[in-house]
């Protein structure tokens, strides 16, 4: 049976004793935390499982995100996920698994918010540091009775990012910029693809007007149909004898970044990304008459719930179908 006792720092101790398992013990800030650790390892008990704790209490953070850096492949989404790790390994690098409690993951959430961090990029930190608990489990064998993620309040997030091209807008995207960024811009609002993607997409991607994309945010092959728009603009790109890519015109995706932005304030185009143009495109999908099903398989989204925050009608289409 367990025994929850405070100690004179205020502290709490749990001590476990079953005939057959080792004495188990650890100290919690908290009541709560004691006794959720104490229902966890004495189910274990019950199942029969002989828990290990002690790899927990070795390996630190900093050794298990070293370890999944160095043998990552490199994929879309890496420098993003890169960097978060690297920021996480600086919070909590020389701490045990088994010394990541709620308490100190809640100090590093108010550090984030604190500095100015917004609540979507704070809830990424966390779930990154999820995975990290997560790899540590898999690749290390470390058992913890629960993920102290889960007692953490996450910063709420409000909404989400509704943006639709109005006409001027797009007007401006097509008609007031050279050949090469017009080109990308039509290609995205058509396809749907990520910027990543779209600029290391290579001419052998495509065969009989379908791009093959293998490196994807989710390591999942996607095939993407081209409209009769898209085939139009590939057929007037150049191409380079040297890289296959389609637009090498930009070697890497801050490259282009800092073309688009340069245009964006020279035509005064206010509070618009990149990105917003693969909403614009899935939701065009969806008032073309494509499913989910079929959207998905496009966008990539395997949840619809994740889907649909992409998706934005807009009025005038509603309009027209009202009045049909």
């Amino acid at each position: 049976m367990s025994t929850i006792r405070q100690r004179s720092n205020l502290s709490w101790q749990v001590i476990i004793r079953r005939k057959g398992f080792p004495k188990q013990s650890k100290v919690f800030k908290k009541k709560a935390e004691a006794t959720l650790w104490a229902r966890q390892i004495e189910h274990e008990i019950d199942q029969g499982n002989q828990v290990d704790f002690s790899q927990a209490s070795k390996v630190t953070i900093h050794r298990i995100i070293d370890d999944y850096l160095a043998t990552r492949e490199v994929y879309r989404s890496y420098k993003r996920e890169k960097s978060r790790l690297l920021l996480l390994k600086k919070h909590f690098g020389d701490y045990s698994v088994a010394q990541i409690t709620p308490t100190r993951i809640a100090l590093f959430r108010d550090l984030r918010l604190a500095q100015g961090l917004s609540p979507a990029t704070v809830v990424k930190d966390l779930n990154t540091l999820s995975k990290v608990l997560k790899i540590g489990e898999i690749r290390w064998n470390i058992y913890r009775p629960y993920n102290p993620i889960l007692l953490v309040e996450k910063p709420k997030v409000v909404g989400h990012r509704v943006r639709r091209l109005s006409l001027q807008e797009e007007q401006i995207l097509i008609h007031k910029t050279n050949f090469k960024m017009q080109a990308m811009i039509i290609f995205a609002i058509e396809t749907g693809m990520r910027l990543g993607e779209i600029l290391s997409l290579k001419w052998s991607d495509i065969d009989k007007d379908v791009a093959t994309l293998k490196n994807t945010k989710n390591n999942e092959i996607r095939y993407i149909p081209f409209s009769l728009t898209v085939k139009n603009i590939l057929q007037n790109l150049p191409k380079n004898i040297i890289d296959n890519r389609v637009f090498y015109f930009w070697k890497t995706v801050s490259g282009f970044e800092s073309s688009w932005q340069k245009f964006k304030k020279r035509q005064g185009l206010q509070d618009l990304r990149f990105h917003d143009l693969r909403h614009e495109a899935i939701s065009r999908m969806f008032e073309k008459g494509l499913n989910h099903m079929e959207v998905s398989s496009i966008s990539g989204h395997k949840s619809l719930l994740i889907l649909r925050k992409y998706t934005h009608y807009h009025y005038e289409f509603i309009k027209q179908k009202i009045n049909n």
